[in-house]
């Protein structure tokens, strides 16, 4: 099957591999041009941004948008985005957007549109842009828009003398910790009557700017309430405010007077600190806004705006509504049609009220353009024969990604209109092969005895989910709960459930649901079988878990959410129904995320490379069998999802989680090294109110950080000190997400200075203190079986089914840690110099060129060079990697455990692929040229027709021959991987 067209500018229609960029102040669009050449030198095709429109300021990450209309002019605006989506197209690349549709920034004055909500309530014609709950219980609030923005209660932060009324340019705000938010028009009233009368006293009543103020504070008398909704009420009201602005501004510039008495009047009305009274006024003033200040902590339990997550600045978009899916998506569109931009990846779609719906509009939006589609209907029949008879997808397109976590056995919703996920799926499969599975239960018997912990993974995440419940998302608990309960009320069968009851059962379901969320659409018959499995799933554990509740009021939740209605239900109160489903759906995802990925993977550790996004540190790693299963379904049903080993939201690097799986190999040795140190270091903790910091659980995390990022010379002070930092940042980071001695809720700053101290005394270079060398001769071996497993993994990647992606500074050494830590600019100086290095190499035989980049893999050339090498041959030859067959192979002999391999065959193409693994237990010379030794009489079996061939690796040029064994074709191991630890084997004869 031949690759389909190419879209507007020559750029691939599905690209051969993606590089992550994080733009940012620190690194604008000029960077990402300076970067073109030696990304397509690379074998790259697309570069793959962050979120490019306009961000909060100083964001590093691009994620907290606060304009979709323009591109951020921090990192250059659309002329820098023009000359780099040229140099792109110039060269027959692409490049990847990444969209935030969830969610906008609305922590400063700079989102017109929450601002705009802030001034006009309900009124606003961005009312319904984000999910507010204008009606909420709390009479306090109807109307209104809780703000927890005060660091102190209200009372404390209004009589400091924080809050002050603002006048400038014709409009009033109040303003708060360098912050502004808009003053309602009609509440100007109340100043600017105050001061109407000392004016006409001085000017005498007739004066024409006395009766301009009196015909200015009659205009703001008759304008609409904000809280009118009728369409042309609304209209005439964002019309009048605007020409009161105006009329204002002009008589402030034309008549100092005014001017000065407004001002003064205003300094009174902002109170005098240390007379109470003096500030009723600016309270009255500020209880008539549209908008209810507070306490931040009041957020959890009364916050009346959906969130991202527990976000209090982010604020949930309503982009089902498709005047906001215009809005937000128009300049993103536009970018597609001038072809800067060829694909797309969608962060966190299962914060979307309907992701499938949303998928689906995207693509309607791009069709309607008329544009050359980047997918086609041929794709999805058949896959050189790879794919099975299932019926056929939705026709895409436009390339699109989702940032998708799937679970357990979660699949992907085959009637998405994109191709795939961003891989996080992929990367645990990966990462779970260079784990010893047979170690399992002896690395949790270890992780008991010298930590204590004894709570299955499991319980302890439905704990954390209930935590979260708690602290963080009561509010929304709390609205979906009387939402439920409305619902009872509805039918006889259900009317005497009690609210209490209700919220019960309901926090149950949710801190026991499987997966992240259900795909229940607003228009669907009935729940798909998957969804069903997942609700009955949940339903029964939170039964299991509340024995003294009554069972009626799980059926009643239950036979809700599996769309079972009642009979005599209107159709108005089965939409309700709906309503609450596809509400719920939004909620369970963020609680799964904050209680997994920010909490439990905090607290349990057995193995910390295991703690990754969409992984389960109870899945101590995956055998050879369910890695190629995985491949081969991916290339049959998703043969364009990408394929993910590190990105700006996973925890570890893909170099840092290769060293600590080494640790699966010697669970024995470490056992022993972590009671060494324990005991080594016990002088160093101290005590934090009644407990020893750190605790002996987050000791134990320490030390698996410490070698996942231990440097090369650690006789280095500069080295030494960036661990000491690196790691004590880490720490901070980690002890506040598991909420257990310290929070960002509530920091206890005590025992984090305990752990920091901790830290540093045990890293200090200092006479007497044995552990910084124990360590770096501990950590020697497994830095150098990292290695050896990074190359593995790499290779892996570029050769499996689906589109490899590369995030920022990954093709060479890359030890960073969850973020900040890993959004941290790459010196791409370094890089390219090595790459330059390794062209001064090329007059080297591929062996002597092992050999040299072997001697000094430090560096990072090494993987730098695998890299290159094996992205430039999947560049050469396209279609065999994107629809050839997946052919697993098996070894056979004394280390047959120690390899991975697989062939990859369209027509008369074939190439194999071979990584080693388990390199710590190999016993070899080196990990990196474990020698023939190390394989001896181990053997790769190859299928009976591939007799009386020969091939050629593409690293080493070395070529081996195959023969005969047990009536079957073989390739010895001890040929094939003596030199490097992995190879790519070309057919050269035969065949």
């Amino acid at each position: 099957m031949e690759e389909p067209l190419m879209t507007q500018g020559c750029k691939p229609s599905i690209p051969v591999a993606t590089y992550r960029l994080q733009f940012q102040q620190a690194f604008p669009l000029s960077a990402g041009y300076e970067l073109v050449n030696y990304l397509h030198a690379l074998g790259v095709s697309h570069l793959y941004s962050s979120p490019l429109m306009t961000c909060n300021q100083g964001s590093t990450h691009g994620y907290d948008i606060v304009e979709h209309g323009q591109i951020n002019p921090e990192v250059g605006g659309l002329e820098a985005l023009e000359q780099l989506a040229v140099s792109l197209q110039a060269r027959g690349m692409g490049m990847i957007l990444d969209v935030v549709p969830n969610h906008m920034c609305v922590s400063s004055g700079c989102n017109q549109w929450w601002q705009d909500l802030l001034e006009n309530g309900p009124s606003s014609r961005y009312a319904n842009y984000f999910d507010v709950d204008w009606d909420p219980p709390k009479a306090e609030l109807r109307n209104k828009v809780l703000l927890p923005q005060l660091g102190e209660q209200f009372g404390k932060v209004l009589e400091s003398g924080d809050l002050k009324v603002v006048f400038d340019q014709g409009s009033f705000s109040l303003s708060l910790y360098h912050k502004a938010f808009p003053l309602a028009p009609r509440s100007w009233i109340l100043p600017l009557k105050k001061v109407a009368s000392d004016f006409s006293g001085a000017l005498g009543e007739n004066h024409r700017d006395v009766l301009e103020l009196a015909s200015i504070l009659t205009a703001l008398d008759h304008l609409p309430l904000q809280t009118e909704t009728d369409i042309e009420k609304r209209t005439e009201r964002r019309r009048e405010k605007e020409i009161i602005k105006r009329r204002l501004s002009a008589l402030t510039e034309t008549n100092s007077l005014f001017h000065e008495m407004l001002q003064k009047y205003l300094e009174r009305l902002n109170g005098r600190v240390g007379d109470p009274s003096s500030f009723d006024d600016l309270e009255d003033l500020i209880r008539s806004q549209a908008y209810r200040l507070s306490y931040w902590r009041v957020a959890a339990d009364e916050i009346n705006y959906r969130r991202f997550f527990d976000i209090n600045d982010l604020a949930a978009l309503r982009v089902e509504d498709p005047e906001v899916f215009a809005d937000t998506h128009r300049l993103v569109l536009e970018l597609i049609r001038r072809g800067w931009v060829s694909g797309l990846r969608i962060d966190h779609p299962d914060g979307l009220f309907e992701p499938q719906e949303y998928f689906h509009r995207l693509q309607e939006s791009y069709r309607q353009m008329g544009l050359p589609g980047t997918s086609c209907a041929q794709t999805e029949t058949c896959l050189s024969g790879a794919l099975s008879g299932k019926s056929k997808r939705p026709v895409r397109s436009l390339f699109v990604v989702a940032e998708k976590i799937l679970v357990g056995k979660e699949d992907l919703n085959p009637l998405w209109e994109i191709e795939g996920t961003t891989g996080y799926g992929f990367l645990n499969f990966l990462n779970g092969i260079f784990v010893d599975t047979s170690q399992r239960k002896t690395f949790q018997r270890l992780y008991r005895h010298v930590t204590g912990v004894t709570t299955h993974f499991h319980n302890l995440l439905y704990e954390c989910k209930r935590l979260i419940l708690k602290v963080s998302m009561s509010s929304e608990l709390n609205v979906l709960a009387r939402r439920l309960a409305r619902l009872a009320e509805q039918h006889r069968w259900s009317r005497d459930f009690t609210l209490e009851s209700v919220r019960d059962a309901l926090a149950e379901i949710v801190a026991c649901f499987p997966v992240y969320r259900t795909y229940i659409g607003l228009h669907d018959k009935e729940v798909n079988p998957a969804d069903q499995a997942h609700i009955h799933r949940a339903v029964e554990a939170a039964r299991r878990r509340s024995p003294a509740t009554s069972a009626t009021v799980f059926d009643f939740v239950q036979d809700v959410l599996l769309l079972r209605n009642p009979p005599r239900l209107t159709a108005e109160q089965q939409m309700d129904r709906r309503m609450f489903i596809m509400r719920l759906q939004q909620f369970t995802g963020p609680v799964m995320a904050k209680g997994m990925e920010d909490t439990a993977f905090y607290r349990y550790y057995p193995l910390l490379s295991l703690n990754e996004v969409g992984g389960n540190p109870e899945q101590f790693g995956m055998s050879i069998f369910h890695f190629h299963r995985k491949n081969r379904i991916r290339l049959m049903e998703w043969p364009h999802a990408l394929l993910s080993t590190s990105t700006h939201d996973t925890k570890r690097s893909e170099d840092v989680r290769a060293r600590i799986n080494a640790l699966s190999e010697i669970p024995q040795i470490w056992l022993e090294k972590i009671r060494s140190w324990q005991k080594i270091n016990r002088i160093h903790k101290t005590r934090a109110g009644s407990e020893n910091a750190p605790d002996a659980n987050e000791e134990y995390l320490i030390y698996q950080t410490m070698l996942g990022i231990w440097p090369f010379e650690i006789n280095n002070p500069a080295f030494r000190e960036v661990l000491r930092q690196r790691t004590t940042d880490f720490m901070m980071k980690a002890m506040r997400e598991a909420k257990i001695h310290t929070s960002w809720i509530n920091p206890q700053s005590s025992y984090e200075e305990a752990v920091s101290r901790f830290i540093g005394e045990i890293l200090a270079a200092e006479r007497g203190n044995p552990f910084p060398q124990d360590f770096a001769d501990f950590a020697g071996p497994l830095i150098a079986a990292g290695w050896a497993n990074s190359l593995s993994q790499v290779l892996l990647k570029i050769t499996s089914p689906g589109i490899p992606d590369f995030y920022q500074g990954s093709e060479s050494w890359n030890f960073t840690l969850v973020d900040p830590d890993n959004r941290r600019i790459v010196d791409f100086n370094a890089i390219r110099d090595m790459q330059a290095q390794l062209s001064r190499l090329s007059h080297l035989s591929k062996p002597d060129r092992l050999k040299k980049l072997a001697r000094s893999p430090e560096d990072g050339a090494i993987k730098l060079f695998l890299t290159r090498e094996a992205l430039r041959f999947r560049k050469a030859h396209h279609q065999l990697f994107l629809y050839g067959e997946y052919l697993p192979l098996h070894a056979r002999g004394p280390r047959h455990r120690h390899v991975v391999a697989f062939a990859r065959r369209r027509g008369k193409e074939l190439v194999l692929i071979v990584c080693g693994r388990l390199f710590l237990s190999l016993q070899g010379e080196s990990p990196l040229q474990p020698g023939a030794a190390a394989w001896e009489g181990t053997y790769l079996s190859l299928r009976r027709n591939w007799s009386a061939t020969q091939w050629q690796d593409l690293f080493s040029d070395n070529l081996v021959s195959s023969h005969w064994k047990d009536k079957q074709p073989v390739l010895p191991l001890d040929q094939v991987l003596a030199e490097f630890p992995v190879a790519l084997l070309r057919l050269k004869t035969g065949w």
